[in-house]
């Protein structure tokens, strides 16, 4: 397994997931949204508002599509699954793991939406985001891991760890 990339909702535990994943794995962590930040020199809610919602969807496209790594887990922004080219870049580069965490609970966690960052248009609530990309999670992932309300970032870990040597364990031979 090259890398892991963990996607999902603002608020799913993409980074606080990925750092502990990535310390269980002895992997490296890379949380792109940073990368962006650095890139353009800018905090990300100011870059999204300067460039507006789909020039900075294009954007982290061409961040991720640049991406080159090994041994790292890979924690995009929630929008990373609105641009193809990203994507497929990242599936590329290894797994892909969705945090699904339910609706209910993405609104407990995000309370400040209009500064985290999170690409939507004016007028959008976190309901329309998720309505628009949990179709598109679910395409992209290799694994979903289910995140309930009240999991501890331990069981999340290991829930993953467990999805992952699931899924690359080699059908035994007759």
């Amino acid at each position: 397994m090259d890398n892991v990339t963990l996607i999902g909702m603002p608020g799913s535990g993409k980074s606080t997931v990925g750092v502990l994943l990535a310390k269980a794995l002895g992997y490296q962590f890379v949380d792109t949204d940073l990368l962006i930040q650095q890139r353009e020199g800018a905090l990300l809610q100011d870059v999204l508002d300067a460039l507006g919602v789909e020039a900075f969807l294009d954007l982290e496209g061409e961040v991720l599509s640049g991406l080159a790594c090994t041994g790292t887990v890979i924690a995009p922004g929630g929008s990373a699954v609105c641009r193809e080219r990203g994507m497929k870049r990242l599936k590329e580069l290894g797994r892909v793991v969705y945090l699904h965490v339910p609706l209910a609970e993405l609104e407990r966690r995000v309370d400040n939406i209009t500064t985290r960052g999170i690409a939507m248009a004016p007028g959008e609530t976190l309901s329309h985001v998720f309505a628009q990309r949990e179709p598109l999670y679910r395409k992209y992932a290799d694994l979903t891991v289910e995140v309930e309300a009240g999991r501890s970032l331990e069981d999340t870990v290991a829930a993953v760890l467990a999805g992952l040597r699931g899924a690359v364990r080699q059908p035994t031979s007759p």
